[in-house]
């Protein structure tokens, strides 16, 4: 990456706004390869440059991906006035411009990633893409198996078109826990395609988008670093069109 500002090598990773940042600049704060630097217009090598603030090192990120398995009563959102965002519990976060690719709604759990790619996440999000996302479900009642076959098929949730056909799992005997595989993200999709055979979610969890699957090690509310093999297949599954996969 060639050379950028110090003030907004520091405003990137989230050590203030620019102007805030060009004040510590200006104070000494810090220090470029063992050097303090009081001009923030001073050009920075984000590879090879060792950068301080007041003694603590900042090493610049480019991108930062994590999977999140988002809890219960959490929004997804970059900021909210009233309610506490998805980014509120990415604690280690280093850019200040991330965000989560899709949403989940405030009572669903589960994967999600958090990102700032912009271009993988509207390859990721591009209804052209037909990107699977599966979910676990707990339903109200069991679902019938001519149910299951309508939704398979595609039903009607009030939008102009039927949805894509999905794939259908029971998990129980009883025929209450369903995993269920769309290729859409329309608003309150998978309540919906439910609701529309006769059926309420009551319990709902994202276990995979893409190729990317929920790490069974993290616990509702944790969170860690895509692993470099997980953002190359991630990218790799985006970037190929699986519109004739059902």
């Amino acid at each position: 990456m060639a050379k950028i500002r110090l003030d907004k090598y520091l405003a990137d990773m989230g050590l203030g706004t620019r102007t805030e940042v060009k004040k510590m600049i200006k104070k000494g704060q810090i220090t470029v390869n063992s050097e303090i630097i009081c001009a923030p217009e001073y050009k920075t090598d984000t590879q090879t440059d060792q950068v301080y603030a007041d003694g603590q090192m900042v090493s610049y990120a480019n991108y930062e991906y994590y999977m999140l398995n988002k809890p219960q009563g959490v929004v997804s959102a970059t900021e909210d006035k009233r309610e506490k965002t998805v980014l509120d519990l990415i604690l280690s976060k280093k850019r200040k411009d991330l965000f989560p690719v899709g949403r989940l709604d405030k009572d669903t759990e589960g994967l999600l990633l958090i990102t700032n790619d912009g271009e993988l996440a509207h390859q990721l999000l591009s209804p052209k893409k037909h990107v699977d996302k599966t979910y676990v479900t707990r339903l109200l009642k069991s679902l019938l198996l001519e149910e299951a076959k309508k939704l398979e098929i595609g039903v009607d949730i009030g939008e102009q078109e039927l949805t894509l056909p999905a794939k259908v799992n029971l998990l129980n005997a009883e025929g209450t826990e369903v995993q269920i595989t769309i290729q859409e993200g329309k608003f309150h999709q998978v309540k919906r395609m439910f609701q529309a055979v006769g059926n309420q979610v009551v319990f709902l969890k994202r276990i995979s988008m893409g190729s990317l699957m929920l790490d069974k090690e993290l616990r509702v509310g944790e969170y860690r670093l895509l692993t470099q093999e997980e953002i190359m297949r991630l990218k790799e599954h985006a970037r190929t069109d699986k519109s004739s996969d059902f």
